[in-house]
Formats: structure tokens, C-alpha cells, sequence
């Protein structure tokens, strides 16, 4: 049962996301759908904490309070919470944020929960870091399906390995968005091939750093190069990423602030 929440949840968002406006019953629907993904996220923390990942225990905490509170005010049609609030509608921010959060994790946990989506994507990034590392003149070898290796040394990569939580983001609001076709595909453009293309310079960064010891032993030379450069470099990129697409496409700035000004409007009223 534990499992099948998450579905539960994106199905309920992707009717949500189909219902014309103009019907309520789209907003219980959509608030059903956010409070079982905040079950599904609150059912995540003790995996991180057993992890001592504690950044991730944080985010999927406040993820589930998120969820709960944007579910709580869409089952129960505050209007004043879903009104205009400082000339932005924060109705239409909480419709784009479902259709974001379904389209999103629709292109995430396809991945995550299914074995075989999952194996495909893995062995299909791992196929693709070991081509660019011969564009490099590096000496790849492949040792199973999901592993690599340089110098004898083997990393496995995993799903994290392969963009798809970056990816799958960037998809889910940009499919929120009503814009032209012409800036929804630019939009894409810039960030998705972008980011998947990015992610593999950055598997073949970290391996041959890995694997030819470029900072000292191996595990020094792994640390160094996935957890300090590779993942400052990531976020850098994803800023630059994020505010190519924000340019494109202003609406998604429209979506933020009318989510922050119900937040607000939340807090007032409690207050």
C-alpha cells in the first residue's frame, strides 16, 4: 500500500491538472492529490536519517508540511486564500504548481519505482559516459550493466547519477506553463539536453578523477571531485539554467509568487 501512495497522488494530480477551471471539483481532487504526497514524503525521512543525509531529511520534511498545507486549503476553498492576493492569483499559481508537481513526478518516479524504466535509464547513461569519455581519450571500460570503470577502479552509477530529479523538475513547470510553443521549446531546450548533457561530462569528470587519482588517493580523488567540484558546478549550472528558463518563460515567476503570497496569507490568517 505504502508503495502505491505516490501514484495515488500524481493520478489524482493529472485529473486534477485535465479539469476545466471552472469545475470544483478540481480543487478537491488536486488538494487529495497533494495530501497523499505529503503521506509519501513523510514516510521518506527515516530512509535519509538512516543515511545521516541530513539535508534530504529536512527537504522531504518540509515537502510534506507543504503538501499538507497546500492540500488542506485546496479541499477546503478558502477564497480568501484563493482570491487575488497583491495582483497575483494565487488559484492559478496552486493549478500550475499541481500540474509542475504531476507532470514532474510522473517523469521522476516512472524511474524511481519501476525496475525495468529504472535499469533502461541507468545502462542507457552509463552507454553514453563511457562514448564521451572515448570523445575524451579517456579508457573507459564497462563492468556490468551499471557499473564503470578507469584504471581498475569501479563507480556504480546510480539514479542520481543520471540528471533525472533536475530533468523531471524543469519538465514539470515547464509543462505548467501556458506560453506560445515557440517559448515552451526554447525553454526546454536550454535546460533539459542541457542539464542531460552536462551530467555526463560531469560522470566522466568524476570516474577519470577517480580512477587516475587526480587528488591525492582514490577515495581523496572521489570526494573531491563528486562531492566538492561536481556538485558545486552542478548547482552553478542550475542556477544559470534556472534563470535562462525564468527569462523565457516569466510566467513561472507569476506560479512562485502567488504560492509565497498564500503561504503569507496562511500565516495571517493563523496569526
Amino acid at each position: 500500500m505504502i508503495e502505491n501512495i505516490i501514484w495515488l497522488a500524481l493520478g489524482l494530480l493529472v485529473i486534477a491538472s485535465i479539469i476545466p477551471h471552472e469545475n470544483r471539483l478540481k480543487l478537491t481532487i488536486a488538494g487529495a492529490g497533494w495530501l497523499f504526497f505529503s503521506v509519501h514524503w513523510a514516510l521518506q525521512w527515516q530512509h535519509y536519517f538512516g543515511l545521516a543525509d541530513y539535508t534530504n531529511v529536512f527537504l522531504t520534511v518540509l515537502a510534506s508540511a507543504f503538501s499538507v498545507i497546500i492540500g488542506i486549503v485546496l479541499i477546503k476553498q478558502d477564497k480568501s486564500l484563493l482570491g487575488n492576493i497583491n495582483g497575483v492569483s494565487t488559484m492559478t499559481s496552486i493549478s500550475m504548481a499541481s500540474t509542475a508537481a504531476a507532470i514532474g513526478g510522473l517523469s521522476y518516479f516512472v524511474f524511481s519505482e519501476i525496475p525495468s524504466m529504472n535499469e533502461w535509464l541507468i545502462s542507457t547513461v552509463v552507454n553514453q559516459t563511457i562514448w564521451l569519455a572515448s570523445v575524451f581519450g579517456i579508457m573507459v571500460t564497462k563492468t556490468d550493466w551499471n557499473i564503470i570503470a578507469v584504471n581498475g577502479y569501479r563507480v556504480e552509477i546510480i539514479l542520481a547519477c543520471t540528471a533525472i530529479e533536475s530533468i523531471a523538475l524543469f519538465i514539470g513547470i515547464i509543462a505548467s506553463v501556458r506560453a506560445p510553443f515557440k517559448r515552451l521549446a526554447m525553454a526546454f531546450l536550454v535546460s533539459v539536453p542541457v542539464i542531460y548533457g552536462l551530467n555526463l561530462i560531469r560522470n566522466v569528470f568524476v570516474v577519470d578523477a577517480y580512477g587516475m587519482t587526480w587528488f591525492g588517493d582514490p577515495d581523496t580523488s572521489f570526494y573531491v571531485a563528486h562531492t566538492l567540484i561536481a556538485k558545486v558546478g552542478s548547482l552553478i549550472a542550475l542556477f544559470v539554467i534556472a534563470y535562462a528558463v525564468l527569462k523565457i518563460l516569466p510566467e513561472v515567476l507569476d506560479m512562485i509568487d502567488g504560492i509565497l503570497n498564500l503561504v503569507r496569507g496562511i500565516f495571517k490568517h493563523a496569526g
